[in-house]
């Protein structure tokens, strides 16, 4: 079977990242410019490649200050480590959904995780595109790639939780 390339559509595509507050609210956060390339046998999506790349200058919170903070030393360190980037490792089929493995570097520190892909299905749009979605989720521990900042609460607890929850809804084009 032939190797089919898909590209993201990032007009259909976002991805998100949500962190505890306090410890009583979520943070809801997204990076705006990234892009990610997937390659599969035709159109099933087991044993496929998946790379991605994302700008940490294009982290947005809704806060200035916040997303200032963020890119600051004290995080991502943006002007230093301008991406994050992922590339799979392994794809299993899980039902009518994928798991997937790979390598996140954040920082020039790489770790494995596990991402769950629930497969949203293949449609073709009004153009004839044939598309590919994705809802996308895991979580990672912070302090694994060098985000250690931190504050602690007089009542206990730290301002900020280690763990992060990963959220994207992915469209890809398939590539002719």
């Amino acid at each position: 079977m032939a190797t089919t390339k898909w590209a993201l559509d990032p007009t259909h595509s976002e991805l998100q990242f949500k962190v505890k507050h306090l410890m009583i609210t979520t943070v809801t956060g997204s990076i705006k410019s990234f892009s990610a390339e997937l390659t599969s046998e035709g159109d099933d999506f087991s044993n496929a490649t998946i790379t991605f790349s994302g700008d940490m200058n294009s982290i947005d919170t809704g806060n200035t200050d916040r997303d200032n903070h963020l890119k600051s030393g004290d995080f991502f360190e943006a002007e230093k480590y301008p991406t994050i980037n992922f590339k799979s490792t392994s794809v299993e089929k899980d039902g009518s959904d994928y798991l997937v493995k790979g390598d996140l570097t954040i920082k020039d520190i790489t770790k494995a995780i596990k991402l769950n892909a629930e497969f949203g299905g293949i449609a073709t749009d009004p153009w004839g595109n044939t598309k590919a979605g994705f809802t996308i989720s895991g979580k990672i521990n912070r302090t694994e790639f060098g985000l250690t900042w931190n504050a602690a609460l007089e009542t206990g607890g730290v301002m900020v939780s280690e763990e992060v929850k990963i959220l994207g809804e992915l469209q890809f084009v398939k590539q002719a």
